[in-house]
């Protein structure tokens, strides 16, 4: 049997099947942070998959965005191919030479600024940022769920606007907290962009859609950067018409809550000691965390796990009590 590779992110479970062939069917991926309830997001329309995206199209989906997000006035909405995309894209538009990343967080910050050549500072507080070019904070947190304020972001930002500095605020699981909890509806016209996921909030990772929120200036090179046809006509049609249904966000936050605390529930009769999450995930602490990781893959249940930090496991949430029961069966086990 092969081992399971460590990688920065979740999801794969074709290497998973691999790895453990006699892990029975359907395997239960809790590895990703992906809100387990999809957007129920009707029929595509024909036209969307056989004409090119209209640009007004692309626009009106923008601006559902930039509703949904309360952006304010002189800051602009990008569309884009998942957030991924403008995490590999800003390191070309912006080559900087020092970047300071808020610690421990996602590992592709790190990658995609180092592979361009700049120096790469793990700060552990807010202070050790505002002397980078570029600052980024992931907020809330991805694994732990630590919420840096946003008073406390804007004033961050307005310190490394003394050099021109650039604070990057990535917001991919913030839908389902309070609303001021985002940076956004404050953000500054200059010095500051963030970041939203589509996917993950309504559960389509698969349309590969998200957001920047840019200064004008840097909207327009990221444009630029993305091309004609940013994002597919699914994209734009599903992404429109979920932005604009602020009830369904709000009936799913309290779906997702109630599920997190029989998530947590679980864990701790396993043995865990509970680090943090969000309403999209759980992030525990275990001393036997390997063992636990592969006897779950065991079982055809895969969860998040780190190499920097071999005691930990970051959970998905799950949907269904069956999906529950199974995940706590197999931590008994």
């Amino acid at each position: 049997m092969q081992r399971l590779a460590l990688v920065g992110h979740g999801g794969n479970l074709a290497a998973a099947r691999a790895a453990y062939p006699k892990a029975p069917e359907p395997w239960l991926d809790l590895s990703t942070g992906i809100n387990p309830y999809s957007y129920p997001c009707g029929e595509l329309s024909l036209e969307s998959a056989t004409r090119l995206p209209e640009p007004q199209a692309l626009r009106a989906l923008e601006q559902a965005a930039a509703r949904a997000y309360q952006v304010p006035a002189g800051m602009e909405v990008v569309a884009a191919p998942g957030t991924q995309a403008v995490i590999n894209w800003l390191p070309y538009l912006l080559p900087v030479r020092r970047v300071g990343i808020l610690g421990f967080t996602y590992s592709e910050y790190a990658r995609s600024w180092a592979v361009n050549g700049a120096e790469i500072t793990t700060a552990a507080d807010l202070a050790g940022l505002a002397d980078a070019d570029v600052a980024i904070v992931v907020n809330p947190n991805n694994p732990d769920g630590r919420l840096v304020t946003a008073a406390d972001l804007h004033a961050l930002a307005a310190a490394m606007s003394a050099h021109e500095g650039l604070l990057l605020v990535d917001e991919a699981f913030i839908d389902f907290l309070e609303p001021g909890a985002s940076v956004v509806p404050r953000m500054p016209a200059q010095g500051t962009i963030a970041l939203r996921s589509f996917g993950k909030t309504y559960g389509l990772p698969g349309l590969r859609l998200g957001f920047a929120l840019a200064p004008k200036s840097l909207a327009e090179r990221l444009r630029a950067a993305l091309g004609p046809w940013p994002v597919s006509g699914a994209a734009i049609e599903f992404g429109t018409r979920a932005l604009l249904d602020k009830a369904w966000l709000a009936t799913t936050r309290a779906k997702l809550e109630a599920d997190a605390a029989a998530l947590e529930v679980i864990l701790s009769a396993a043995g865990f000691t509970s680090i943090g999450g969000t309403p999209l995930f759980r992030l525990a602490r275990h001393d036997d965390a390997p063992s636990c990781f592969e006897l779950l893959a065991s079982k055809g249940i895969l969860v998040r796990r780190f190499e920097e930090r071999p005691t930990w496991l970051r959970f998905g949430i799950a949907r269904h009590d069956a999906d529950r029961a199974r995940l706590s069966a197999a931590l008994r086990a």
